[in-house]
């Protein structure tokens, strides 16, 4: 599973999680579901106001769940994410989401439905009979404990207003004011008119006869019998991704009180951080189950809808760019297909069309770019260095990357381009080494992958994107650590079929790049400098050729 990509990664496995893998796995999203298996209702013995559901076990309801989403292609697998970031780039996406195992899976969008803490009162005893005959919601357990002896535990400005909800259920209700806020005289007047008894002392703890609650204790020693204790609990989004996505949380009010924290979100459950979607608990805490699993609905219909718009705007993007390309007869500097990056070759990307946008437009065109074999200068300059870290700029549909993890490097391999990434990932998976390459998405001209690196290439960093290349190659060298390697190979011009080249377009010398990247002794080696044509097929099929150059520096130690 390590770099597999899916459309969406959902984050919890509850009646949220799975309705909104549902709703994506039938909109044919390739989906995976990441749950824990601690669902926060598991003590409860049914689920309650959940039409067609009422009362069943809350692990037949979810085992149910399960089974529908792997019908409509879902997958479910069972861990904990630790970590969860937006991998960089313009788009809303791509989201590295890494599990407890060390696994790490690639994510269009993300869906966090990962619930709610219950905070519950510090009484000896309470926590270990939580949702059994300790409750919190009349309309969830209501029902089972009606007319018998409700006790309602106040810890909180709701504690009378949560004795007076239970007294529609029983006759036989006592207040307990714990640590909870005194009733005014307007407040006393509403209990006493409904028959609610008001304990006025601390609860120390809870008496139990045969697993069974049987009443709770005071603090001067007295026992007031009840069968069932309703309480109040601090309901606190659960907050461990939060932090690496951008997000946190806020105080959640209600009737003028904090209650507890959500993940602000709005109504489809879009967060501020484009890409990250919540919903169940974590945004509305007080829904029930079945309220949970409509947020899912909504929210999977909106991820689905902003993954359609992203589509778009690609297949836009590939429309407009084909244009221009087929008018000039050139690829824009692709040369041979792989290891491309993205430069300045001074065309400009179309009206309203990102770099990324542009270029995974332009990978969409087709299935494969790519001739499968890796750049010859690379070959020729590399084969003989010993395998260490390397750095692969521009990586394109990986033909560089691959080729050298198979001889024993540990590459990261960055472009702008996911659609070319996925492919890549996707040969690197084929050919057996997908642990030995880290792929990242970087357009060069706003972010650069960080590290230090035995060897650094920059292949062919030409395109219709304008984009500060020398500075671009300049971090390329400040990246090699000492006695390591800079390759960097690029055109010298235009293919040999290009009858009429734009006179705008200029091609930097190897001498020019040498000059621009400030390789100057002592620090710098240069090994290699210098031109070679390489035969290409042009777009019809007949001969042709590109004079292409390579430098081979090393920095000294």
């Amino acid at each position: 599973m390590v770099n597999t990509k899916y459309d969406v990664v959902i984050v919890g496995g509850g009646a949220a999680g799975l309705s909104g893998a549902l709703t994506l796995g039938r909109a044919r999203r390739k989906v995976l579901v990441v749950d824990a298996g601690r669902p926060r209702n598991a003590p409860a013995q049914g689920v309650h106001t959940f039409l067609t559901r009422e009362g069943m076990p809350p692990h037949e309801l979810l085992a149910a769940g399960r089974e529908e989403v792997a019908g409509y292609g879902g997958e479910i697998v069972t861990g904990t994410v630790v970590a969860a970031e937006h991998m960089g780039g313009e788009e809303p996406g791509p989201f590295r989401v890494t599990l407890a195992d060390g696994t790490a899976v690639v994510a269009e969008r993300l869906l966090l439905a990962t619930g709610l803490v219950d905070e519950l009162p510090d009484v000896p005893g309470l926590a270990g009979r939580w949702g059994r005959d300790v409750l919190h919601c009349p309309y969830c357990h209501g029902w089972e404990v009606r007319d018998r002896a409700i006790g309602v535990l106040s810890t909180g400005p709701l504690g009378v207003h949560q004795a007076l909800l239970w007294r529609q259920w029983s006759e036989n209700v006592t207040f307990f004011l714990h640590d909870g806020p005194r009733p005014d005289d307007e407040q006393r007047e509403k209990l006493a008119a409904r028959g609610v008894t008001v304990v006025e002392e601390r609860v120390i703890g809870l008496e139990i006869d045969g697993d069974r609650l049987a009443g709770v204790r005071l603090d001067g020693g007295r026992v007031v019998a009840c069968e069932a204790l309703a309480t109040g609990s601090r309901l606190s989004a659960r907050a461990d991704l939060l932090p690496g996505l951008g997000l946190e949380t806020e105080e959640l009010v209600m009737a003028g009180h904090a209650i507890g924290t959500h993940v602000p979100a709005d109504a489809t459950g879009a967060t501020r951080v484009p890409g990250v979607w919540v919903t169940g608990n974590a945004v509305n805490v007080t829904d029930q189950v079945i309220a949970a699993a409509a947020g899912g609905v909504r929210a999977g219909a909106a991820i689905n809808g902003d993954l359609i718009e992203q589509e778009n705007r690609r297949a836009v993007a590939a429309l407009r760019a084909s244009a221009p390309q087929n008018q000039h007869g050139h690829g824009h500097g692709h040369g041979h297909g792989h290891g491309h990056g993205h430069g300045n070759s001074g065309f400009e990307v179309p009206e309203g069309v990102t770099a990324e946008e542009f270029w995974d437009g332009r990978y969409g065109e087709q299935d494969r770019i790519w001739s499968g074999a890796p750049n010859v200068a690379l070959v020729r300059e590399a084969a003989d260095l010993p395998p260490g870290r390397a750095l692969d700029l521009g990586c394109g549909e990986g033909a560089d990357a691959v080729w050298l993890a198979q001889r024993g490097w540990r590459v990261t391999a960055a472009d702008i381009s996911q659609v070319a990434l996925d492919r890549a990932a996707e040969e690197a998976e084929r050919a057996g080494v997908a642990d030995r390459i880290e792929w990242r998405r970087h357009d060069l001209a706003t972010s650069f992958p960080d590290g230090s690196y035995d060897l650094v290439s920059a292949s062919y960093l030409h395109s219709p994107v304008q984009l500060p290349r020398e500075e671009v190659l300049r971090k390329a060298a400040a990246a090699v650590v000492p006695g390591g390697t800079l390759l960097i190979i690029g055109h010298l011009g235009w293919p040999s079929w290009v009858e009429r080249p734009p006179v705008e377009v200029a091609f930097p010398t190897p001498g020019d790049v040498l000059d621009a990247v400030e390789l100057s002794e002592p620090e710098w080696e240069v090994l290699t400098c210098e031109e070679f044509t390489r035969e290409r097929a042009a777009p019809d099929g007949t001969p042709g050729a590109h004079v292409d150059y390579v430098i081979r520096a090393r920095r000294r130690p």
